[in-house]
């Protein structure tokens, strides 16, 4: 028989002593406040039909690349496991996870996992091969029931704002009509993603600004692709976003003038630009989207440092998004010093720098966001969304920036289910290292208390305009 579960009140705490205490008094803070979730991938559509989620495997594993790409290192072809919608036997993908379920230990899936079997489904036992169809069945037969439907579990783990990433060409229709509709009281904001119009690299660059110059009857000029876009951004405002969303291989930014622009999108428009017209566009349009955030407001992050579609056999077979992203080494204080020399003190800019290069953290990032007043530490994202992996961030953050130069936790995720694991995880790791602040003498109780309760609230807040 499988090893029954018994619930951790205290994951993720200090194993005893007096910090474990302060740990657990400074989580209850904060254990049951609700969730703003400023940037992810939730499509809009899952909580506008409210359809019942079809399927275990489809709800927890198919979509889910953290762990499809790590089964895939197991030797599990992706087709199996339903990426994509390949099609795939949903109850033999499930055994087939739970097959591999020893080997997920110590991984942030683990966790995440674990947390939403026991507290969503009631599972206390572990996932195994003997247990595989038993917990299939009891989250099969949860899924049929209306307390499971999207909008339901939308209400259950209290989401407060829920932010969306969206093609700037959308017309929010979906966003529309759940800001309209007086059956659902959520606040979800569609995110303005324009990294496809921006970079000459993309097969389908050209055509993509045809259709954004067409679509806002704008002139196939330079002035005209800035107007466009801008046009663009202010859709999206009206519509609720609060930020826009760059993901970007490196966070280089130049400014170019008129003249030189204009000959530099002609150039690119064309499709004919080489690797060094490609990368010198990408650094002057990241500039002029810092300077559209300073006139829009929207706040602007950057998700840099991905080497997407690592693996090209992967990408023809079964599309991006599927786990073969690889980090890169990232620069910050050079590549960023044109746009911040331009924008870095302009009133109302928002700046959220992201990573997946920790050695940027303590190196860059931080004394940035300690300078700049536009500045804020971007949560730890995506390899970095882990217990011990975040721990390491306050840890290489603070004592350069202090707590409130950080972003509050993003969940960054398309899996719906793992939203309220990934806050809570948060929330756990920075109890813990507030903990050890009071324990030290570096900071007392009542301080303590406050600034667990700013970091799930009133930080994300500011930082993100909600």
């Amino acid at each position: 028989m499988s090893k029954t579960i018994r619930p951790q009140l205290s994951r993720l705490f200090p194993a005893d002593g007096p910090a474990r205490e302060v740990a657990e008094e400074l989580y209850a803070e904060v254990a049951t406040a609700p969730i703003l979730s400023p940037h992810g991938h939730v499509e809009p559509s899952l909580l506008a039909e409210d359809a019942a989620f079809r399927n275990p495997t489809e709800l927890l594993v198919s979509r889910d690349h953290y762990v499809t790409r790590l089964l895939h290192s197991f030797g599990v072809p992706l087709a199996e496991l339903g990426v994509a919608g390949a099609p795939a036997d949903p109850r033999e993908a499930w055994r087939t996870l739970a097959s591999h379920w020893r080997k997920f230990t110590g991984t942030a899936s683990a966790y995440w996992i674990t947390h939403e079997l026991e507290t969503l489904f009631g599972v206390d036992e572990e996932l195994a091969p003997d247990s595989a169809d038993r917990i299939y069945d009891r989250i099969d037969e949860a899924l049929r029931r209306p307390e499971f439907r999207p909008r339901a579990l939308f209400e259950r783990f209290e989401i407060e704002v829920l932010a969306t990433t969206d093609d700037p060409l959308d017309d929010l229709t979906v966003h529309r009509r759940l800001a309209d509709d007086p059956t659902f009281s959520g606040r979800v904001l569609p995110t303005f993603r324009p990294d496809a119009y921006l970079d000459p690299a993309g097969a389908d660059f050209a055509d993509r600004v045809e259709r954004l110059l067409a679509t806002t009857a704008q002139p196939h000029s330079f002035a005209g692709y800035l107007r466009a876009l801008e046009e663009r951004r202010a859709h999206f405002a009206a519509h609720g976003a609060v930020s826009a969303d760059h993901g970007v291989y490196e966070p280089f930014t130049t400014d170019l003038d008129a003249a030189d622009a204009e000959q530099l999108f002609r150039r690119v428009a064309r499709g004919g630009a080489d690797a060094a017209d490609a990368r010198l566009f990408r650094g002057h349009m990241l500039f002029q989207m810092a300077r559209m955030s300073v006139a829009d407001g929207l706040v602007m992050t950057v998700h840099p440092g991905v080497h997407r579609n690592h693996h090209p056999e992967t990408l023809r077979a079964h599309g991006a998004d599927t786990g073969h992203d690889i980090p890169v080494r990232t620069e910050y204080t050079e590549n960023l010093r044109p746009l911040l020399q331009a924008f870095g003190t302009a009133p109302g800019f928002h700046l959220v720098l992201f990573t997946v290069d920790e050695t940027a953290f303590s190196r860059e990032i931080a004394p940035l966001a300690g300078f700049y007043p536009s500045v804020f530490i971007g949560a730890p994202w995506w390899f970095l969304d882990a217990p011990d992996a975040m721990m390491r961030w306050r840890a290489a953050t603070t004592e350069t920036a202090g707590l409130y130069r950080s972003s509050g936790f993003i969940d960054d995720t398309r899996a719906f289910l793992s939203i309220p694991a990934r806050h809570d995880t948060a929330r756990r790791v920075d109890a813990a290292f507030l903990a050890r602040l009071v324990v030290e003498g570096r900071a007392t109780l009542p301080t303590a208390r406050r600034i667990a309760r700013d970091l799930v609230d009133a930080i994300p807040r500011e930082v993100f305009k909600l």
